[in-house]
C-alpha cells in the first residue's frame, strides 16, 4: 500500500547516510511520494537521491542552505514551478556543537540557533503560505509540517545547552503553528529522537568515547534506535492517517524520558 500516493514532500538535511533526512526520503519515496532531498551537500544528496531513483522510486535533489532566506525561497519556487503545491515538508536539517556552558561560544550559540530553529521558521513560513493556497475544491490544500526536534527540547541534558534552546524553541514554536494553520487543514507536529545511530550521534559519542557505555545505559530498551525508526515516524505524521494529529510531539527515544 503507497500510504503517501501522490504526494509532493521535502526534506532537509537529507545528505548523510546513515541519517534521519535520508532514511526519511527513502521511507516517503517507497510509499509514493515525490521527495525533494535538499542540503548544503549536494553531492551527497544526489546520491541519495540516485539510491531512491534505482529503487523505483521519484525525487530530485537541491543544494540548500537552510540558514539562508534566498536558498529557501529558490527551492520554494522550483517546487511551486514544477508541482504547484506541497504536501509535505520535513524540517530535519540540524547540527549540535555539545559542551558545558562555560565552554560554550557564542559563535556556537548563534550557529545551532541558526541552522536548528530559525530555520524552521524560514521553511515552516513557506511551507505554510503554500499549503494555504486553494486546491480545486476552493479551500486551502492543507498539508502537514514535521518538525525534527529532540529529546533535548524535552528535558535537560547536561552538555546541550545551545542545542537544546534551540530544540526546545522548535517545539513551541510548532506548537503555535498548529493553532494558526488548524483552520487550513496545515498539521504541524515535532519528532523528538533520542540516541539514534546516525552519523551525527556516532560523532557525538566519538567525543564522548569514555561515556558511551553509560550513555547507551540510560536506554531503557539498551541500545540505539535506527534511522528507520525515526522514518516511520515521520511516514506517519505525513500521511492522512494522522489526518487529526496537530500540535503534539511523538518520542522516539527507547524509554529514555519515560521516568
Amino acid at each position: 500500500m503507497a500510504r503517501l500516493a501522490g504526494k509532493i514532500a521535502l526534506v532537509t538535511g537529507g545528505a548523510s547516510v546513515p541519517g534521519l533526512g535520508s532514511s526519511t526520503a527513502q521511507r516517503f519515496a517507497r510509499e509514493g511520494a515525490f521527495v525533494y532531498v535538499t542540503d548544503r551537500d549536494l553531492p551527497g544528496a544526489e546520491k541519495v537521491v540516485a539510491g531512491i531513483q534505482a529503487a523505483g522510486g521519484q525525487a530530485v535533489a537541491m543544494a540548500h542552505d537552510v540558514t539562508i532566506v534566498e536558498d529557501w525561497d529558490r527551492v520554494f519556487a522550483a517546487i511551486e514551478a514544477r508541482h504547484g503545491r506541497l504536501d509535505v515538508l520535513v524540517n530535519n536539517a540540524g547540527i549540535a556543537v555539545l559542551g558545558p556552558i562555560e565552554q560554550t561560544t557564542l559563535d556556537q550559540w548563534l550557529l545551532q540557533n541558526n541552522v536548528n530553529l530559525n530555520s524552521v521558521f524560514l521553511g515552516t513560513q513557506r511551507a505554510v503560505a503554500m499549503m494555504r493556497k486553494p486546491g480545486d475544491n476552493g479551500k486551502a490544500r492543507g498539508g502537514s509540517i514535521i518538525n525534527i526536534s529532540s529529546v533535548c527540547g524535552q528535558v535537560g541534558v547536561p552538555g546541550c545547552g545551545a542545542y537544546a534552546a534551540a530544540k526546545g524553541g522548535v517545539r513551541m514554536f510548532s506548537k503555535v503553528v498548529a493553532l494558526e494553520g488548524a483552520k487550513d487543514a496545515i498539521r504541524c507536529n515535532t519528532v523528538h529522537p533520542g540516541m539514534i545511530a546516525t552519523n551525527i550521534q556516532g560523532v557525538a559519542l566519538e567525543d564522548n568515547s569514555a561515556n558511551y557505555d553509560a550513555t547507551v545505559a540510560m536506554i531503557p530498551m539498551g541500545y540505539l534506535g535506527a534511522p528507520e525508526d525515526v522514518a516511520n515516524v515521520n511516514l506517519f505524521l505525513a500521511s492522512d492517517e494522522s489526518r487529526y494529529v496537530t500540535g503534539t510531539e511523538l518520542t522516539v527515544d527507547g524509554g529514555m524520558t519515560a521516568g
